[in-house]
């Protein structure tokens, strides 16, 4: 048996998620009064100023914090049936069925959050390692639960997962550098749907 590891934003999907997924779920005057706030941020992130893990755990703290863990989990069951599909790669849904058709082993591993992951890999059948949310007596506190799933993270839990050295072959698909390290622990590794050497 094969061990195929795809990670979602950018790969599985043609778009980035988590900050669409914040937008769609965040209360309105959170909205509201966090973009002008966010702004430089995301002007330091896109200059590499600042990480992805940090803007990130930012926008989750403002964004959540206090709200009710079973309310964000309708609102991530809603994304994932009316937002998700329609930014999916066709691409992407084929290589996973032609990996499930072998009868692989499909892991999402993904750096978003399972609040909306987790309902689009069950209904495809998937397993899921990702990023998660601190919940502490029904409330969101806004910190995320443990490491965000992103960099040496991601290896990291699929070897926490699976043994990767029971597999004949490890396929791994990314997009990002936050997936090199996943690339690294696999045979054929493609990034940006490009096989590497």
């Amino acid at each position: 048996m094969n061990l195929a590891l795809f990670d979602f934003d950018g790969t599985i999907t043609h778009r980035e998620t988590f900050g669409a997924f914040i937008r769609f779920a965040t209360p309105r005057r959170r909205r509201v009064l966090g973009a002008p706030l966010f702004l430089p941020l995301v002007a330091g992130y896109r200059l590499g100023l600042i990480s992805g893990s940090e803007i990130r755990a930012r926008v989750v703290r403002f964004g959540f914090r206090g709200l009710h863990a079973d309310e964000l989990g309708r609102a991530g069951a809603r994304f994932a049936k009316d937002i998700l599909p329609a930014i999916v790669r066709p691409v992407a849904l084929e290589r996973i069925h032609w990996h499930r058709s072998q009868g692989d082993k499909v892991l999402v591993v993904s750096g978003a959050l399972d609040v909306y992951l987790l309902p689009w890999c069950k209904q495809h059948g998937l397993d899921l390692i990702s990023s998660r949310l601190h919940v502490e007596n029904g409330l969101l506190t806004g910190r995320f639960l443990g490491s965000q799933c992103v960099n040496a993270e991601k290896s990291r839990r699929v070897r926490e997962l699976c043994a990767p050295e029971l597999f004949s072959t490890i396929y791994a698909y990314g997009d990002t550098k936050e997936d090199l390290d996943m690339l690294a622990m696999a045979h054929r590794k493609f990034y940006r749907w490009q096989e590497m050497a």
